[in-house]
């Protein structure tokens, strides 16, 4: 998070994904209400958490209203809401539109780094000791495409034909 975000922009920002997500279903949304109630009843009065367990109501709409309701309480509302959300469902938490993309740059970096890292040694190096990175390149590739994992093992092949 930096620091011009906040609770309240994230909220309205992962609204839509949360309503959409199926995790969130009627158990998670009724867990989350009661936190919400029993330990900061500041921001969910009994009346409001009754409204928002009501099971004649879809969850996806109730879901909706809870989100609603605590973007228009405020910050302390938002954050608790995330707070919830972290203890009760951390896969979900860790899903979210801006969780991800405050993880995304930061993933792809150390990725990047540590393939050109390989590169350079593999192609770079001297002596017997950098030379035998082919098998790592291999290994390297497991994780990857097939496509991508054609081209990288194709590349790390070229490259032993060179040397």
């Amino acid at each position: 998070m930096t620091d011009i975000d906040c609770y309240h922009e994230q909220l309205q920002r992962d609204a839509q994904f949360l309503c959409s997500d199926p995790r969130m279903d009627t158990e998670l949304v009724d867990r989350l209400v009661l936190q919400l109630n029993r330990i900061y009843p500041q921001i969910l009065i009994d009346k409001e958490a009754h409204k928002f367990r009501n099971l004649s109501i879809p969850t996806k709409v109730r879901l909706a209203e809870l989100l609603k309701h605590l973007h228009w309480k405020g910050e302390e509302a938002c954050h608790e809401f995330y707070r919830g959300l972290h203890i009760h469902a951390e896969d979900v938490y860790s899903s979210l539109p801006t969780r991800v993309r405050q993880r995304g740059p930061v993933f792809f970096l150390s990725c990047f780094s540590f393939v050109v890292g390989i590169a350079m040694l593999y192609y770079c190096g001297e002596g017997e000791t950098l030379r035998c990175t082919g098998p790592f390149l291999h290994c390297s590739a497991a994780r990857l495409s097939k496509g991508a994992k054609d081209v990288f093992i194709t590349c790390a092949e070229v490259g032993k034909e060179n040397k």
